[in-house]
């Protein structure tokens, strides 16, 4: 099975890319059926890994906590009970497909 077969190339895909430097690379081949679409820059708002760390930072900032296993232990508990329901209610998306 060739690449583009398990990819599914009759799909068309939008990959959303902040304006990082490693994204920005000069010489790329895109397959037509991919796009990118930066966000502007400074828009944190927009990238939807910056939601996700406002979960996990909401839930373990502020908090002593007395060794880094007790932490570590906290982060556990946090990525354990991340659903795909509680993905789309952080990012207030909806998968359709």
């Amino acid at each position: 099975m060739d690449y583009m077969t398990i990819q599914n190339a009759s799909e068309f895909k939008i990959l959303i890319l902040t304006n990082g430097a490693f994204h920005l690379a000069k010489k790329l081949n895109i397959p037509t059926n991919i796009a990118l679409l930066f966000i502007p820059p400074y828009s944190p708002e927009l990238n939807p890994a910056e939601k996700m760390w406002r979960h996990f930072k909401d839930r373990v900032s502020m908090i002593a906590y007395n060794n880094i296993e007790m932490l570590q232990n906290q982060i556990s508990v946090i990525t354990k009970n991340i659903t795909i329901e509680k993905v789309e209610s952080i990012q207030f998306y909806k998968n359709n497909f």
